[in-house]
């Protein structure tokens, strides 16, 4: 089992839409057991998995999100006949992921704002545990990890709890040079937590077209640098409005009708399971 996180500290990126598209690619074209986790605030890749109706109903149903992970605070619940009582945190093992479109989704919370986590409690390291005390166990082949786009105490525990991590970028000189930026706060992870995670690869994103003096000065300003001369992945993911406007809807971009979309996206795929 592989667990992949995809990180970025800018937003806008189409991070989470390699994310999904990565995942359901494993999934259909490749046979492989998927499992998303989503444990970004904004919770963008269970809006588009999950309708506001079936997440509603999901929420009223117990259902678990990843706040059931890190929320670890007895929960006040009053009662008419009992009183005040508080309910405990849930045991790891009884937090379930659901089954939506063919992948195993741990949902995101907005909520997960609200969760206080200081320094010492350990808590950072509660994604890692879940996947290898509780998934490990449940066959999946790949974990697939959706982070803010902050050096948030989520991202801390995507990138502990991860063995590789892949960099969507956009083709512009503020998303080139927050890569740096990005690698900077990893490897003072990597430091402070003894990790031992590696980059994947970098992914261009949203690109107009493949001959754009953008995509082309981006790989050969970051070829120049030893860090990600070798991490470029060949194949980009193209820009389609079309396919922005209807996400929400229609996530998986091998289910269009874009035959340039869905071959760019599967060769993606390709090279970064080549690089494993």
């Amino acid at each position: 089992m592989k667990t992949i996180c995809f990180v970025n500290m800018k937003g806008g990126v189409a991070k989470t839409t390699l994310a999904i598209n990565f995942a359901d690619c494993l999934r259909r074209v490749h046979r492989k057991k998927v499992a998303l986790i989503d444990i970004d605030p904004q919770f963008n890749a269970t809006q588009c998995l999950l309708n506001s109706e079936q997440y509603i109903e999901h929420l009223r149903s117990g259902g678990d999100t990843i706040l059931s992970l890190f929320d670890r605070d007895e929960s006040p619940q009053v009662s008419v006949l009992a009183g005040s009582q508080s309910s405990p945190a849930k045991e790891l093992s009884d937090i379930a992921l659901i089954d939506t479109a063919g992948l195993s989704l741990l949902p995101g919370n907005i909520d997960l704002y609200r969760v206080e986590m200081t320094s010492g409690e350990g808590r950072e390291f509660i994604l890692k545990r879940y996947i290898d005390d509780v998934l490990a166990h449940e066959n999946y082949d790949y974990i697939i990890i959706d982070t803010p786009p902050t050096p948030s105490i989520w991202m801390t525990s995507a990138l502990i709890a991860s063995d590789h991590y892949i960099i969507p970028v956009k083709p512009d000189p503020l998303s080139i040079i927050g890569i740096d930026l990005l690698k900077a706060i990893i490897a003072r992870r990597t430091q402070a937590f003894g990790l031992t995670i590696s980059c994947l690869g970098v992914v261009f994103t949203l690109i107009d077209r493949p001959d754009s003096v953008n995509l082309s000065t981006a790989r050969a300003n970051l070829g120049q640098n030893p860090v990600w001369t070798n991490k470029l992945i060949k194949a980009y993911l193209p820009k389609r409005t079309v396919y922005a406007r209807e996400q929400l809807t229609s996530p998986f971009i091998l289910s269009g009708d874009d035959f340039e979309f869905r071959e760019n996206m599967k060769t993606i795929t390709n090279e970064l399971i080549q690089r494993l």
